[in-house]
């Protein structure tokens, strides 16, 4: 009488332990390896004979049943987490029974966990950790808890029976690893594939309770695959097809309950499709069968442009080529096992992506493209269909000029990768052959390098190569899309894309297929390489991060405008614009995803913390959820503008209507104009002169298409034009000046106005837009403040005694309205004799600047052409609302520019 094997090992095991013989040990767990086959072929047999309490063993005698393929069957999988609790397995055998197909092959994974169980089993036995059986008893009980809750009679009574065999017979099997402390790839691969067995007689029971003729199929007795590396098998389909017949022969049935992930080798040795081959277990039983259609239910919607935890606009893609999906699961994206795509090319069988969470939800499919999807016709829709990304990765790069032309260079550089089993991830080549870089997973980078010097040491020392170099901490962002081979400039929008986000590539790589553009990029910049990417191909809305410094009049006044614009701007222009936090000089508001501008001033009073303006500066600029980050100076204060030129450089760009940079010294200046027009981060300053008036996009308008600026002349004070347009009758000049202040025109010292130094800085910043290398200095600068008054203690003290000053501009006043003409404070550059000036000027009450009212303001462009008839600017030119109007306007233009449609 033949001996079970669990049982011979259980006795020989009690011996073992008696005499504590190690190498006894050994050789019996080599004994149990061979016994194996010869165990799975008598579980197999056991499977068969009860697979179904209504439908006895097939006869040999009895006439086969021909499997017939087609369009009858149609391809379910169910992953772990479908199947991860009782209820869930409701669901699954709902989905099933509802489904009207002709033929059903079911194929489903381990409960949720399990897998991970089984693989901390073998752990802790092959560490000796003798916790495997309490860890073993938590699997059983899980198994246990869930047929309990989902079956009964004759299907609970067959299930628990065979659940505590298994568990019986895992039990010893641990032991034998626990006593030699070793355990191989086939024994483990067993082991793990007793979650996919538990899960698919369950879910058979459950669908036989509703009448249905449903079989379970152990996929190892049918699925051939033969081994190609440790993390990688290859189908035999010929066998497979062959057993597949030969099973269903013996087993006919309407719904098939097959395990994932499991299979068996030629030699009929346990196996498996490695980490997430469910899908690809479901691939090949529908190639096999030729199914109408393999549906892959998981817990998402469907495949995403990109990761929405990264990108949280990514949308759902309706449908995807082969070659898309291949290239997207291959660079990371949560969409296939990898080699899932390969089996049902053969046959053009979609795959459809659906969520088991949402039945709603139409899903993606991939299939084969249709005409007009594949450069053939004319098509609106992006040619990028979608973003992936790999991480910890890093770059290495060989580099030498006696690589050129030395036949077997690249041959000898992969052969070393390969001796140490790393995996290459990218590719990249110059033509002249001077350097090979590819990028590999950063934990196997050391032993990388160690190879390629060892396998080089000989060039390296006689200088044919000069370096062996190695980049750390990089990522990987892969852009995928088959109509990208017929279709112009999509490199250039990706780069410039990239380039606009500040963002530097370290390698590139493109196949002829023009299927992926793939670019390395350090891993600090990749999640807001990938925003500014899927952003730049209007896959989500142009997403702007600011900060907003001095939440004063205009500050407030913009935050206000930026409310109200909020949602008309996201809805009708594509433009998200989120202001991550507000700073005053004492108290600072910040968030990580954008401050509700309803309550910005309730947030900045109550929960504001301390301001700190290089923290402000780095909260805004790395949060990498959002690729473009602008601050917007809305002070006057000189030091916040010092700042400029280090925001530059770190790539955040820079609005303002501070006009103290651009009028402050020459040099800084220049270097920070340098700065901002060699790189693609942006600086954009209407507001410093005019207000809301387009004047500095005017006069570079004029200069970028070859006009010659002659002359520049305006009146760019609203509190002076206000005055000197109310400056007649009987008026004197210190009762208008005390009205301007009185109505809100003035600064809180009138001072600050008359002095003309304002109205100076606005003419400096136009002389240098003119290319006029001068320092405010140069300014000839007319005062409208006496002297005698300059001292004065406070403003209340310099209005009291300004009256005593009256009669001298009384006078002016007169000697102009005798000539028949008006007075007017204005700014002038004069561009041909290369100097600058602010002067109280008359002009005939015929000129336009005679005719202003209000605080309005005016500027004339003097030029070679526009010589006789001058170009002339007019409108508001002070006030919050303006102003902060015109810092608006730049945000705009900044969006436009990083890709927002025109």
């Amino acid at each position: 009488m033949q001996k079970e094997p669990f049982v011979l090992i259980s006795c020989i095991h009690a011996v073992v332990l008696l005499h504590h013989s190690k190498v006894i040990s050994f050789f019996i767990y080599l004994w149990w390896i061979k016994c194996i086959p010869h165990y799975i072929k008598k579980v197999q047999q056991k499977f068969i004979i009860s697979a179904s309490v209504t439908v006895p063993l097939v006869n040999e005698e009895v006439e086969k049943v021909h499997l017939q393929k087609g369009q009858a069957w149609s391809v379910h999988k169910f992953g772990g987490t479908c199947v991860g609790n009782s209820e869930r397995i409701r669901n699954v055998a709902e989905i099933i029974i509802q489904d009207q197909s002709e033929r059903q092959l079911v194929v489903v994974s381990a409960m949720s966990k399990v897998t991970d169980m089984m693989y901390d089993l073998i752990f802790k036995a092959q560490s000796r950790d003798d916790s495997y059986i309490v860890a073993l008893d938590a699997v059983l009980e899980k198994h246990k808890s869930t047929a309990l809750d989902l079956l009964d009679g004759d299907d609970l009574t067959i299930f628990l029976s065979r659940l505590h065999q298994d568990v019986s017979d895992l039990k010893s099997m641990l032991q034998a690893i626990y006593i030699a402390g070793h355990v191989t790839e086939s024994f483990s691969d067993f082991v793990v594939g007793h979650g996919e067995l538990w899960s698919a007689q369950m879910l058979a029971a459950l669908v036989r309770k509703s009448g249905r003729n449903c079989k379970w199929m152990d996929t190892r007795e049918v699925l051939v695959v033969n081994p190609v590396s440790s993390n990688q098998v290859d189908p035999d389909f010929p066998e497979s097809e062959k057993r597949l017949e030969d099973w269903y022969s013996r087993n006919p049935a309407e719904i098939i309950i097959a395990t994932g992930f499991i299979a068996s080798t030629p030699q009929n040795i346990p196996t498996t499709l490695k980490r997430d081959g469910s899908d690809f277990s479901a691939a090949i039983m529908g190639a096999l069968v030729k199914a109408r259609q393999v549906t892959i239910w998981t817990d998402v919607d469907g495949v995403y442009s990109a990761d929405p935890r990264k990108v949280s606009e990514a949308v759902i893609l309706q449908k995807l080529s082969y070659q898309e999906a291949w290239e997207m699961s291959y660079f990371g994206a949560n969409v296939l096992h990898p080699r899932t795509i390969l089996p049902v090319m053969r046959d053009d069988i979609p795959i459809v992506i659906r969520n088991i969470f949402n039945l709603s939800a139409p899903g993606t499919v991939i299939c084969r493209p249709t005409a007009g999807e594949d450069g053939s016709g004319q098509c609106l829709e992006t040619p990028v269909k979608g973003f992936a990304t790999i991480d910890n990765l890093a770059l290495i790069n060989v580099e030498g000029t006696g690589m050129a032309g030395v036949p077997g260079t690249a041959s000898a550089i992969f052969g070393a990768v390969k001796d140490v089993g790393a995996n290459v991830i990218m590719i990249s080549q110059a033509s002249s052959e001077h350097s090979v870089c590819f990028a590999v997973p950063e934990k196997e980078v050391k032993a990388v390098e160690k190879a390629l010097k060892s396998r080089f040491q000989q060039a390296l020392n006689a200088g044919r190569l000069s370096q062996v170099a190695v980049l750390p901490d990089c990522s990987i962002l892969a852009t995928v899309g088959q109509r990208m081979a017929s279709t112009r400039g999509v490199s250039a929008t990706l780069f410039d894309a990239l380039a606009k986000a500040n963002i530097n590539i370290r390698a590139i790589a493109q196949g002829c297929s023009e299927y992926n553009i793939t670019v390395v990029v350090k891993r600090d910049d990749c999640i807001r390489a990938l925003r500014a990417a899927h952003s730049r191909f209007y896959l989500s809305r142009t997403t702007i991060a600011m900060g907003i410094i001095g939440p004063g009049l205009i500050g407030a006044t913009l935050l206000d405008q930026l409310r109200d614009q909020a949602a008309i701007l996201k809805e009708k222009f594509n433009i998200d614009l989120r202001v991550m936090g507000v700073t005053g000089t004492r108290k600072m508001v910040l968030s990580d995803t954008g401050i509700d501008l309803a309550t910005w001033r309730d947030l900045l009073s109550g929960e504001g913390e301390n301001a700190d303006l290089k923290k402000f500066a780095q909260h805004v600029h790395e949060n990498h959820f959002f690729p473009n980050t602008v601050l917007v100076d809305c002070t006057a204060d000189t030091d916040i503008a010092s700042n400029y030129h280090d925001w530059l450089l770190r790539g955040i760009h820079v609005i303002t209507p501070n006009k103290k940079a651009n009028s402050g010294p020459l040099d800084q200046y220049l270097k920070l104009r340098a700065l901002q027009r060699k790189s693609y981060t942006h600086y954009f300053y209407e507001a410093t002169v005019g207000a809301g008036l387009p004047i500095i996009n005017t006069l570079k308008d004029l200069l970028q298409t070859g006009d010659k600026i002659l002359q520049i002349e305006g009146i760019f004070s609203g509190t002076l034009s206000y005055i000197f347009n109310n400056f007649k009758g009987t008026s004197s000049f210190s009762d208008v000046v005390k009205e301007a202040k009185e109505k809100g025109y003035t600064e809180p010292d009138p001072r600050d106005d008359l002095s003309g130094t304002d109205v100076a800085r606005k003419v400096i910043i136009l002389a240098r837009e003119c290319d006029l290398k001068l320092e405010l200095a140069d300014i000839s600068v007319e005062t409208l403040v006496p002297e005698p008054l300059r001292t004065c203690s406070s403003a209340e003290e310099f209005l009291e005694k300004l009256p005593q000053f009256d009669e001298d501009m009384a006078r002016r006043k007169q000697e102009a309205e005798d000539a028949g003409e008006v007075l007017r404070y204005v700014g002038v550059v004069d561009v041909v004799n290369q100097k600058g000036s602010v002067k109280l000027q008359s002009y005939k009450k015929d000129n336009a600047f005679a005719q202003l009212s209000g605080s309005d303001n005016i500027i004339a462009f003097k030029t070679e052409r526009y010589h006789e008839d001058l170009l002339i600017v007019r409108g508001p030119g002070a006030g919050a609302a303006v102003t902060a109007g015109g810092v608006f306007s730049d945000i705009l233009r900044l969006a436009s520019n990083l890709g927002a449609p025109s």
